[in-house]
């Protein structure tokens, strides 16, 4: 059972396939495959053209209530779905994004899922899996290098050391990095001016990366990636430096998406994986795409809760690319219901049914949200050992009250077959053709307007507020000619406002806007409200500590 294996056992002592037969269950023939090894393989740049005049499957976004310590299990539910809709006979398969060495060395962990709903290799994937991480981020600090050394020999765009933007990136947790001073040490090592790192996920190349549909849309959003401003306070882009070639030369294989499998030998995409608050937080459009003419019916996910990551999904991932969602699948727990309905961390092992109730406000809200943008929801309960039937049927009639299904998925601890009902269900609500896809708001309403819009109708806002300066920074944007740029909202993840601690359904307060900053390659513009880390530091005990080798030199310490 689930409960005396840890994750990493699991997926060492699953029956993996080799990926050319994953492959041939979704008709790709090995010739169209670049492997490494054999249990992970890219898909080759022709197999993508080849199979782009197919038919759309059904595409299904798995998103969660707003997070908490006590977990909502995206990730898991999303693998176990797809697993499910296999199990039932379905031709489905994933599409996820890579992770980040810097959470799995930190605090969070892997990201493949957990108990029996994994995709494996899982040491592999959470740690280089195919070196598109370190593309991403070669890339990026190629152009940090170009722009210094455009500076040293006679700076004929005029850059102003002053009004650079462009950091530096590293896919690590090192907060000792989040500032620095470069170019000291004489006038042959550049010039003194102040910078910074950013992890390689808060990258905007990894969003042009996750948001372009081909090679010659991603080198065209890498030329006009804004580095930073000239003395006369006007844009510079990476075309004008020249870099755009070199650096789409560096992504080209990274480009292609990755192809592994699920513990049930389901076939998986991974590919990409930009920052959930200042990015969009979903995996690349051009995997998405390719999945969809590949199978009936793909599984999808966002970052964080619905506020957040399915926000984002619709507003900048669909809007940018055409996609268009059948289904949403939101995920939620009896623990982190009760959570948002007052209960301490160390008290939601004890059965609490009316606290369940309460925190479904916080359910109730992201339903309202999803609702908005015309795609039918099921609610699906990711079921964990210290439930009760009380707290269920809570859950469960509440929903049902919404006119809204949910059903119970078991996917942690029995793989595929636990996850039956619900994928039977997501089935039933994505073939019914129901869904009528809207954005929440048009390309032509001012930036002011659409950060306003989310606030008050997904977050529940009375008002945005901004000094002086904000308020210009957002004019300076419609002048200079991104006014039709969606928004992509930067606040925390564990409240509909700006308040960490302001948990459940909070309605009537402000969104205070502290910045707003320009991503021209990818096509939006974060508004950031509050403190927001785009460098995470490392916990006081990082799990890095308990990774290792054992006596048979295979990895340990992963989860």
């Amino acid at each position: 059972m689930s409960e005396y294996l840890s994750d990493l056992e699991i997926a060492n002592s699953a029956n993996k396939k080799n990926i050319v037969e994953i492959a041939d269950s979704i008709s790709i023939n090995k010739e169209n495959l670049i492997c490494f090894g054999d249990d992970k393989a890219k898909l080759s740049h022709n197999l993508i053209k080849s199979v782009s005049n197919n038919d759309n499957g059904k595409l299904i976004l798995v998103t969660a209530i707003s997070p908490t310590p006590a977990g909502e299990g995206k990730t898991t539910t999303s693998v176990g779905l797809v697993d499910g809709l296999c199990h039932i006979g379905k031709k489905a398969m994933i599409c996820l994004r890579e992770p980040s060495l810097g959470p799995c060395f930190g605090m969070k962990g892997g990201a493949a899922g957990g108990g029996y709903a994994q995709v494996i290799p899982m040491t592999d994937i959470n740690l280089h899996f195919t070196g598109d991480f370190h593309a991403i981020g070669a890339a990026h600090n190629l152009l940090s290098a170009l722009i210094d050394n455009h500076i040293h020999w006679e700076n004929e765009l005029n850059i102003d050391p002053r009004r650079i933007t462009w950091k530096r990136v590293v896919d690590m947790n090192d907060r000792s990095l989040r500032d620095i001073t470069c170019g000291l040490g004489g006038t042959g090592n550049g010039i003194p001016r102040q910078s910074g790192y950013d992890i390689t996920v808060a990258s905007e190349i990894m969003a042009v990366f996750c948001l372009a549909s081909d090679l010659d849309d991603l080198q065209t959003r890498i030329g006009n990636i804004v580095i930073g401003y000239t003395k006369k306070n006007e844009p510079v882009k990476a075309k004008e430096l020249n870099a755009d070639g070199a650096i789409t030369a560096l992504l080209k294989d990274a480009f292609q998406p990755n192809l592994v499998q699920t513990l049930e030998n389901n076939p998986a995409l991974m590919h990409g994986g930009p920052f959930a608050n200042i990015a969009h937080g979903c995996n690349s459009v051009v995997a998405t795409k390719t999945a969809l003419k590949l199978a009936d019916y793909v599984v999808t996910e966002a970052g964080f809760g619905a506020d957040l990551g399915a926000e984002k999904f619709f507003n900048i991932k669909c809007r940018k690319s055409g996609l268009k969602p059948d289904a949403v699948v939101l995920v939620a727990t009896t623990k982190a219901l009760k959570m948002h309905g007052g209960v301490k961390k160390d008290e939601l092992s004890i059965e609490n049914a009316d606290a369940v109730l309460k925190g479904c406000e916080n359910l109730a809200k992201h339903i309202e949200n999803i609702e908005k943008f015309g795609v039918p929801v099921v609610v699906a309960i990711n079921d964990y050992v210290t439930d009760t039937k009380k707290e269920h049927e809570q859950i469960i009639n509440f929903c049902k009250n919404l006119g809204v299904q949910c059903k119970i998925s078991s996917h942690w601890e029995k793989g595929g077959e636990g996850a039956s009902d619900l994928a039977e269900e997501v089935a039933k609500v994505s073939d019914s053709n129901s869904a009528e896809f809207k954005t929440l708001y048009d390309d032509e309403m001012s930036l002011w307007d659409k950060t306003s819009t989310v606030a008050k109708k997904i977050y529940g806002a009375a008002e945005i507020i901004a000094d002086k300066k904000v308020r210009n920074q957002f004019k300076k944007l419609e002048e200079d000619g991104f006014g039709n740029y969606p928004i992509c909202m930067a606040k925390t993840q564990y409240s509909f406002s700006t308040d960490p601690l302001l948990m459940c359904a909070p309605v009537g307060h402000d969104i205070p806007i502290r910045e707003v900053r320009l991503s021209a390659g990818a096509e939006f513009i974060v508004v950031v409200c509050g403190e927001i880390m785009t460098m995470p530091g490392l916990p006081r005990i990082p799990a890095a500590e308990a990774i290792g080798l054992d006596k048979d030199k295979e990895i340990t310490g992963l989860f």
